[in-house]
């Protein structure tokens, strides 16, 4: 549903307005014209924005007391672009809402400034103003460093939360391809220790009596190649000794071959 933007009579916030006088939160203007850019700025930095209404001029009671007093103004397209023009030249720029009140007599104009969420505002000459007590007046020094270190809190802020989620994401990233390859070493363990023990088994059938067995087979060739040695020495005195000598060098030979693939199988047990 579009916002109504036209009234012929005065909206009950208007008369509101007008039966007090001036605040920080109300400024009166006779007309377009007598509106600037400094009167918006100042109700840009305001903490809750504020209210422009454009002809309206202001009286003292015989209580003494101020109060709007409508007078009427312009409210043309011309007019209204004025304002807008005038919003346009803050810096930043302020997004202001323009209502039209009072057709049927005499048409006003509602303003509404919202407290600005790019603060602090300034003027196209640099000044720094804010809407305090019914009148605009410029901003101190500690208040202006005030707005600027909550302006750019709130983009450290963004950024360092931005920062965060992206490394939560790479973390994330990170800690998923650890688990693969600590899943895969963990199986390639499990899988080396399977085979040991499997291993371990093998050599745990191996008894006693068998080790004692191999070692005493093996002592007796060790025993039986010394003999041959004996022999081939008492053999090479006699005359034909070339002959047995060929013969028992081949003896021993095979001797020897099978005394190490024992001796290999012996210690791989």
């Amino acid at each position: 549903m579009p916002v109504k933007r036209e009234y012929q009579h005065l909206t009950k916030r208007t008369r509101q307005m007008l039966s007090s006088t001036e605040t920080a939160n109300v400024d009166f203007k006779r007309e377009v014209s007598g509106v600037k850019s400094s009167d918006i700025v100042a109700l840009a930095n305001a903490p809750h924005g504020g209210t422009l209404l454009i002809g309206v001029d202001e009286y003292t009671t015989v209580d003494g007391l101020q109060r709007g007093k409508v007078v009427g103004c312009e409210v043309d397209d011309n007019a209204r672009l004025m304002v807008i023009n005038k919003a346009t030249d803050c810096y930043p720029n302020v997004d202001v809402q323009i209502y039209i009140e009072n057709l049927k007599v005499k048409s006003i104009m509602r303003i509404e400034v919202p407290s600005g969420h790019l603060k602090p505002y300034c003027s196209p000459r640099g000044e720094y103003s804010i809407r305090a007590e019914g009148r605009n007046r410029a901003l101190y020094p500690e208040e202006l460093l005030l707005l600027f270190m909550d302006s750019e809190g709130d983009k450290f802020l963004s950024r360092f939360r931005t920062a965060v989620s992206q490394l939560e994401d790479q973390v994330g990233s990170i800690n998923q391809s650890l688990s693969s390859d600590m899943l895969a070493v963990a199986q390639h363990i499990h899988d080396l220790d399977s085979q040991l023990q499997r291993t371990l088994g093998r050599m745990g059938r191996i008894t006693d009596s068998t080790k004692k067995r191999s070692r005493n087979l093996l002592q007796t060739l060790k025993d039986s190649q010394d003999s041959l040695g004996k022999l081939e020495r008492f053999l090479l005195a006699d005359t034909n000794f070339e002959q047995r000598g060929i013969t028992l060098k081949r003896l021993e030979s095979k001797v020897d071959k099978l005394l190490q693939r024992f001796s290999d199988s012996t210690s791989e047990k």
